[in-house]
């Protein structure tokens, strides 16, 4: 009996990520959401920007280890009027605590820190670092606008602010930062997205540009220690994460809390990914340590624990949400069995633009720990996605073999998750579960198709395009496909075609192909157009497995059968003939292409 790999339940036992769209490096706790309470609030009066003067002495919190938020001071230097977007203002600010010079400066994973004038209003959250490097110079988003919950301003936030001379000079008389280096800018503080589960060897393979649905950056880190934080751990000042996955895959990014008022939070005072209305997860997280950064920003390592509520907007002055009940989201589990070891892997998705990205992960992060190696092999997959369509509830299945002779894990991920990215982007399509069982082998032995034999006077005789297949019209055509293995193996596939008599006189063509042949990058994104549901539908039930073989009988004399021209002047009429069959599954997947001459008298 198959062994199967220990995994504990209730607490992640998976790898560590730091984020990509703006956040620090996060480790996964816990990753069942619980019944929780909202933790205390604030509920802090914004101070207006126009209020502030240069020189104004503020104060602030955030939290570089543990839950608690620590005490920081600072001083106003100015405001860039427009600095984040038209009518939106930065506010930049001289920063300082032990953290912050231990550090080098403020931190990824600092978004969102509350700073607070003389009187105790609050100003805005610390969101923008100087572009040239680490420095205690902040770009703070006024509160005023975060309090409207993230109000719909249409507008891109800029991720670079520039800085006039006037303030570049006023920023270097204030801190050992050079004019020239302040003249460089702010950008938003870093987020990069995180990826806990795979490692950053595979993530590195991985391109935007090869898949779409692919973040444009993503990094992962090694398992931190545990550490525990709950809901009432989200405070002003306090660690806050959003998550679009949670489980073996956790894409998530850590920042922190500006204000908790009446059960919901606000906080990071930039975007997360800027998408407006969605449905992340709400974590609270537990700082282990801050990572000093000599070449850019530092950045913050956290454990981040069960979902808490739900993160709806994210918006230009940042993202906000509620505390109790989780976003629903689909569950992807992924059963990979090889040899005499097996796992299974479950993750959910609450972010449906997020789940082909998610479905790839959890693949190669199952395949990776029981295969625990990346190697060559085949395996046998089937696959079910369930979901609805404008309400009415649906069910998707398809099976499949893949070989490859250097990483069986990637090649057996990419199909059943550019199916849901296609499904993704139909109209009123929800996806609630996806199944995959993988069985995996260390045979890398393949088919190709080499040839045809036709039987004709009581024995079997090859045919080609020199020797054509002869026919009579209204009888049937018996052949069979020559697949030649690796390994020297001889596999024949009997299949026929019924001739009709209007196609007396014609010249025709068999085209035989392996679905190994067919399934591509192009062909994927021949297919990326698809805007109907039952275009999908179609592509997963009409596309050939890679161990099927499909043969196509043709008289228009279009390539591979791909014609739809009349065939002028053939007697019986000027109609095309073009049928086909699929033959398979075989026991390898197979490979190759091959054309025969059909002469019908």
């Amino acid at each position: 009996m198959p062994t199967p790999l220990h995994r504990r339940r209730g607490v992640a036992t998976l790898t560590a990520a730091m984020l990509a769209s703006g956040t620090a490096m996060v480790a996964i706790t816990s990753l069942s959401s619980a019944a929780v309470s909202a933790p205390a609030a604030d509920c802090a009066e914004p101070f207006p920007v126009a209020s502030l003067q240069d020189g104004d002495l503020v104060t602030g919190k955030t939290v570089s280890r543990g839950v608690t938020p620590d005490d920081f001071t600072g001083e106003v230097l100015g405001v860039l009027d427009n600095g984040i977007a038209p009518g939106l203002d930065m506010i930049i600010m001289d920063l300082d605590s032990q953290a912050i010079q231990d550090a080098g400066g403020i931190w990824a994973g600092m978004s969102g820190s509350p700073v607070y004038a003389e009187d105790g209003r609050l100003i805005g959250a610390v969101a923008y670092g100087l572009s040239w490097g680490s420095s205690p110079i902040a770009g703070v988003t006024p509160f005023e606008e975060m309090d409207n919950y993230l109000g719909s301003s249409g507008a891109r936030p800029a991720r670079h602010a520039s800085v006039n001379r006037e303030m570049a000079k006023r920023i270097a008389g204030s801190s050992e930062v050079s004019r020239a280096q302040a003249e460089q800018g702010f950008d938003q503080l870093d987020m990069a997205t995180g990826v806990s589960g795979i490692g950053a060897s595979r993530l590195a393979k991985l391109s935007h540009s090869m898949r779409s649905y692919f973040p444009k950056r993503a990094y992962a880190a090694g398992r931190a220690s545990a550490a525990s934080a709950g809901a009432d751990d989200v405070v002003a000042g306090g660690n806050l994460a959003a998550s679009f996955s949670f489980g073996d895959i956790t894409f998530a990014g850590v920042g922190t809390a500006t204000s908790v008022c009446d059960g919901e939070v606000v906080g990071f005072g930039h975007p997360f990914n800027f998408v407006g209305r969605t449905s992340m997860s709400l974590h609270p997280a537990s700082a282990i340590y801050v990572q000093p950064e000599s070449l850019g920003a530092p950045f913050k390592v956290a454990n981040i624990g069960a979902p808490v509520g739900t993160i709806d907007e994210d918006r230009l002055s940042g993202i906000s949400g509620f505390f109790g009940a989780t976003p629903p989201g689909a569950e992807i589990t992924s059963n990979v069995t090889y040899a005499d070891r097996f796992r299974v892997g479950t993750t959910t998705v609450t972010v449906p633009d997020a789940e082909a990205m998610i479905a790839f992960y959890q693949q190669i992060a199952n395949h990776d720990r029981v295969l625990d190696a990346i190697s060559k092999g085949s395996e046998d997959q089937h696959w079910t996605i369930q979901g609805t369509h404008k309400g009415v509830p649906f069910t998707l299945e398809r099976g499949d073999r893949f070989t490859s002779a250097y990483d069986i894990s990637f090649a057996a991920s990419y199909e059943l998750s550019d199916i849901v990215y296609l499904l993704s982007k139909v109209p009123d399509v929800d996806l609630t579960a996806i199944e995959i069982d993988s069985a995996l082998e260390d045979d890398t032995a393949t088919y190709r198709v080499v040839g045809n034999e036709q039987r004709a006077k009581g024995a079997w005789t090859k045919v080609n395009q020199r020797n054509p297949a002869r026919v009579k019209a209204g009888k049937t055509l018996r052949l069979r496909t020559v697949l030649r293995g690796s390994d020297g193996t001889i596999v024949r596939v009997p299949y026929t075609f019924k001739v009709p008599k209007r196609a007396i006189g014609q010249r025709g063509y068999i085209y035989v192909e392996g679905g190994n042949s067919q399934y591509s990058d192009e062909y994927f994104y021949d297919f990326e157009g698809a805007t109907t549901f039952d275009d999908v539908v179609s592509m997963v039930n009409d596309s050939l497995r890679n161990d099927g073989v499909r043969a196509v009988f043709d008289t228009s004399g279009g390539p591979r059968g791909g014609g739809a021209i009349e065939c002028r002047g053939c007697r019986g009429g000027n109609k095309v003939v073009h049928t086909e069959v699929t033959l398979g599954p075989v026991d390898r997947v197979v490979d190759g292409f091959k054309r025969l001459k059909v002469i019908i008298g």
